[in-house]
């Protein structure tokens, strides 16, 4: 039984690889000619870390990323509100990594190729539907062609052809009034060079972080994001990887935010080229099925890049895929079994990072309590509360040092579907 996987992006070339290793018949159609490392930085949990680990990629992925030892959260005065250590140094089993988005897609592409050989993925194939029937799958094409197969993995993004499909009246991704501007830069490293950075409120906040280990000179590739609040009733364009922006258009806004660890102006003066996109999200939906059709990744729960969460769920998706199919076959049931583990989850982390839940809610509670102008963090907020909500996102996403160390392996070792 073949599956049909539409989009080769991260989720895609996970559940590919994670498929290959199952021993489970598959092809990819990429909407692309040719992939290209497209993106900035992105954040892999722990959890996420596990599964590449397991896929063999440990090597591959210390070649292109940073081990990530610690998240911050700063005042728009540049004061600590909290800080924490993160993957290994917070008691995981498993690193974080920061690294560049286009060199993780890239490095697993790679991995597919030398495993599986190129005659798994076509490309310049994109999406654009599907018919179900007794036989399986037909999945439609660009162009008029179609391919066939029994199950179909939609994994083409936020604006899936597939989910568009299942709910022809969703319409457009939801703007919730912000406005990002990422980018990278050479600059000096901050925090012992592995570090992450959370500064402002909701109105105004930058993110930062390595996602190169520093030079001789102390400089790294920084990656950033700088974030503005918008009226939401404004007119806002199609979001994209390679929008070019002018960076007059935001950074008066951080004119002032020269701190003592980190020189906000001077990081986003110094990037070569800078990228503006809206924060969008999409409704959790009730269900992701159609039969022997599924959703994945961004195509099935699109959320706003908060708690660097979206990249390391569409990895999990991917091996629980793996592990259904293990665990029931390749029928549409083992789709039903994926949904069944992973939608709670991921609608929780939706509607929690819309409501300010994610870790980053702390940044607005300060800035509503003191103005981000304070002595001894503990008299605005006490250090249990801050270390409680921290605990709380985790275990929402679930990435909880206790729960994911004791948990077994998504798919054991050497298994195979006979």
């Amino acid at each position: 039984m073949t599956v049909m996987i539409a989009g080769a992006g991260i989720a895609g070339l996970t559940l590919g690889l994670t498929l290959h290793e199952l021993g489970v018949p598959f092809h990819i159609y990429e909407a692309t000619e040719t992939l290209k490392p497209m993106g900035v930085g992105i954040n892999l949990q722990p959890n996420a870390v596990r599964e590449l680990f397991d896929l063999g990629l440990e090597a591959e992925l210390s070649a292109i990323g940073v081990r990530t030892r610690q998240l911050g959260f700063y005042s728009k005065l540049g004061k600590t509100i909290w800080e924490e250590p993160r993957g290994e140094a917070a008691g995981y089993r498993w690193p974080q990594f920061s690294v560049h988005r286009g060199a993780l897609q890239m490095m697993l592409y790679h991995a597919l190729l030398q495993r599986a050989g190129s005659s798994v993925l076509t490309t310049g194939a994109r999406a654009t539907g599907y018919d179900t029937s007794d036989q399986g799958v037909c999945l439609h094409l660009e162009n008029s062609r179609t391919a066939r197969g029994d199950l179909l993995i939609a994994a083409d993004g936020i604006h899936s052809a597939i989910r568009a499909q299942m709910y022809p009246d969703e319409g457009a991704p939801i703007w919730n009034g912000r406005i990002l501007w990422r980018a990278t830069t050479r600059a000096p490293a901050f925090h012992g060079g592995a570090a992450m950075a959370m500064i402002g409120h909701d109105q105004l906040r930058l993110v930062a972080y390595p996602i190169s280990t520093p030079e001789a000179d102390g400089s790294a590739t920084i990656n950033w994001i700088a974030e503005k609040l918008f009226d939401p009733s404004a007119p806002w364009k199609r979001e994209s990887w390679n929008r070019a922006a002018d960076i007059s258009n935001f950074l008066p806004d951080f004119a002032n935010w020269h701190f003592d660890w980190i020189d906000v102006p001077a990081l986003i003066k110094g990037a070569e080229t800078v990228y503006e996109y809206p924060m969008v999200d999409r409704d959790p939906l009730p269900r992701w099925q159609d039969g022997p059709v599924s959703l994945m990744g961004d195509a099935a729960h699109p959320t706003y890049p908060v708690g660097s969460n979206g990249a390391s769920q569409a990895i999990v998706d991917a091996r629980i895929i793996g592990a259904q199919m293990l665990a029931h076959g390749i029928p549409p049931q083992a789709l039903n079994a994926y949904e069944a583990a992973v939608r709670p989850v991921t609608t929780a982390v939706a509607l929690a990072n819309r409501a300010g839940g994610g870790p980053d809610g702390v940044l607005q509670q300060v800035e509503d309590l003191c103005g981000g102008d304070f002595s001894n963090i503990g008299d605005v907020i006490p250090q249990a509360d801050l270390a409680a909500h921290a605990a709380k996102y985790k275990s929402i996403a679930g990435f909880s040092i206790e729960e994911l160390n004791a948990r077994p392996r998504t798919i054991p070792a050497g298994t195979r579907i006979n």
